[in-house]
């Protein structure tokens, strides 16, 4: 199917009003519960200061620096091919192609974004020794609650036909400011080791 944007895949009939903007809203709220127990775990749980592992980077932090970047390059990924399946680049309903990479790096980001925050919550917690650390601790948390709130949106032929590209983005701009409050910070501060 074809949206009125051109995008396939979603319905083209319309949300009925209210019912959409109320299962919008609870997806947010399914999102931000998801953000908030994040977030109260790594308060309260104690910091081990132990790395689990480093996926064999010299050092775990290096880990956390190149995962990070290499999930943001698949975001910028995720936006083109969401621009092109919109419409808003190109011409006509995009090829099959577009969708599938569109997929497939949305999964690989996400996927390679999970050893960094499992060595976050587990071994550093919820850290608030600089502002720095206090935005990146809390746009950590944001992030897995607004990929949920996306997740679910995907899935509902209910939300408004705004919701997904700009829950897309969102995700996109929350991952690009983790990337600058930390591999950002840690290759301005660091040598580069891969």
């Amino acid at each position: 199917m074809t949206t009125e944007s051109g995008f396939t895949g979603r319905p083209t009939s319309a949300p009925q009003p209210g019912r959409g903007a109320r299962s919008l809203v609870t997806f947010a709220l399914v999102g931000a519960a998801v953000s908030v127990s994040l977030g109260t775990y790594a308060k309260v749980h104690a910091p081990t200061g132990r790395t689990l592992t480093t996926l064999g980077f010299p050092a775990a932090l290096d880990m956390k620096a190149w995962l990070t970047t290499a999930a943001l390059a698949l975001a910028v990924v995720q936006v083109l091919t969401a621009a092109r399946m919109y419409e808003r680049i190109g011409h006509g309903p995009s090829p099959r192609w577009v969708s599938l990479t569109h997929r497939t790096s949305g999964v690989t980001a996400v996927l390679l974004t999970l050893p960094v925050a499992l060595h976050c919550a587990w071994s550093l917690g919820f850290a608030t020794y600089t502002p720095r650390v206090v935005a990146h601790s809390i746009l950590g948390c944001l992030f897995y609650g607004v990929f949920v709130t996306k997740m679910l949106t995907l899935r509902s032929r209910r939300v408004p036909a705004w919701a997904l590209p700009w829950l897309g983005g969102t995700l996109a701009t929350v991952l690009l400011a983790l990337w600058l409050t930390s591999s950002f910070w840690y290759f301005a501060h660091h040598a580069i080791r891969y």
